[in-house]
């Protein structure tokens, strides 16, 4: 992967380079930054120029044996780790054993969710994770001498999904890697990660991207086929992330989903508080049962809880006038124009507050039933503020 293909990002490629040429490269990175901004792309284009064999003073030559494998993502100095999911019956699970998935799916996409990899290897909608046994296999396999290059690179994906046994297996070789080993951590939930790993790294923050890059990038891709008008308003309303832009063309099926969920019980929790609607109070009772299904899973669970907590911040900001500032899709918007009123500065801390703790209430696996009911009832009585 080549600095040149990926979207923006000049500043931090010019830092990754300067590393190399002035023979300063730190052995443990982490990007941080929001999802869907190219960090997991910058850390391989990063890790194939330090093993180019001809590199530029720009970039990856492209055509150099290591770069040609860098290109199939299959160098034999290069290893990954990231979440998985455990099928059933499976004792252990490593993350080679979704090695070929996870090439693909960097190959044909570059820029993707942790919920479009959970959905490429598993259907179910479970948590991923990366188990506690993993941490033999890095340890086994940075023993190892180099095979071609002159560096060995592993690259963490989503390192705040580390087991914690794990994660403290790991101190020791992060403070003090083999020789011409680096470690490439990408996170987008640097605060998940233990503070003992944070400070062993030298941490990277990695901007969101501008509109007219979001823009142009949109229009250069040719399966999309986005006229100049579309690309400058997905690339608005994706505040900084690439992904969201693509997201917000494509409208897919999960956001419109959790733009239904909230629309629904947002109404519905509106009528309970005004009008005394206890038909109402029952169907987000029933609400509250489907959220808590075993086929929704906690992944799409927090997902809808995120989306909430948007969407509370968004029609805030619709309400006091900044328009500027706001990023709704146009369905979005139109439902916003009736519903932001409810939003003001008496209840929009404690709505954030409440969608924020029931998100954390399912990452801890709290009964889901009692967390989604908990919460539309506390809505109820923070919209009648």
């Amino acid at each position: 992967m080549l600095f040149s293909e990926i979207i923006g990002q000049q500043e931090i490629k010019k830092r990754f380079i300067n590393t190399v040429t002035e023979q300063r490269i730190p052995h443990a990175q982490l990007l941080r930054g929001p999802e869907g901004i190219g960090k997991l792309a910058l850390a391989v284009a990063y890790a194939q120029y330090i093993c180019c064999e001809n590199r530029s003073a720009t970039d990856s030559c492209g055509v150099c044996p290591s770069c040609v494998k860098y290109k199939k993502m299959a160098h034999p100095d290069l290893h990954f780790v990231f979440p998985v999911i455990k099928p059933a019956g499976r004792q252990s699970i490593v993350c080679d054993d979704f090695i070929t998935e996870f090439r693909k799916m960097v190959l044909d996409r570059m820029y993707f969710s942790v919920n479009q990899w959970y959905s490429e290897i598993s259907g179910d909608a479970k948590q991923g994770l990366i188990y506690s046994n993993e941490s033999e296999e890095i340890i086994r396999k940075l023993s190892l001498k180099t095979y071609e290059s002159e560096y060995k690179i592993m690259i963490i994906w989503l390192p705040e999904k580390m087991h914690g046994t794990c994660a403290n297996k790991l101190l020791k070789i992060l403070e003090e890697p083999p020789e011409k080993t680096v470690f490439l951590l990408v996170s987008n939930e640097p605060d998940q990660i233990i503070t003992t790993i944070l400070s062993r790294t030298q941490q990277v923050h990695i901007p969101r991207l501008s509109e007219t890059e979001i823009a142009n990038a949109l229009l250069r891709n040719e399966e999309l086929e986005v006229e100049p008008d579309a690309a400058a308003y997905a690339a608005h309303i994706a505040n900084g992330s690439y992904l969201n832009a693509l997201s917000v063309l494509n409208e897919g099926d999960e956001n419109k989903q959790n733009f239904e969920r909230f629309r629904m019980i947002m109404r519905l929790a509106w009528n309970v508080g005004n009008k005394k609607d206890h038909a109402s109070l029952k169907t987000l009772r029933s609400w509250s049962d489907e959220m808590a299904a075993a086929a929704m899973g906690r992944e799409r669970q927090k997902n809808f809880l995120v989306y909430a907590q948007r969407m509370t911040r968004e029609n805030f900001i619709r309400n006091i006038q900044l328009p500027e500032l706001n990023y709704l899709t146009s369905t979005e918007s139109e439902f916003s124009t009736k519903f932001s009123p409810f939003i003001n500065e008496r209840n929009v801390e404690d709505l954030m507050a409440e969608f924020a703790l029931a998100e954390r209430q399912i990452e801890q696996n709290v009964n889901a039933k009692m967390v989604f009911f908990d919460l539309v009832l506390k809505v109820i009585m923070l919209l009648k503020r």
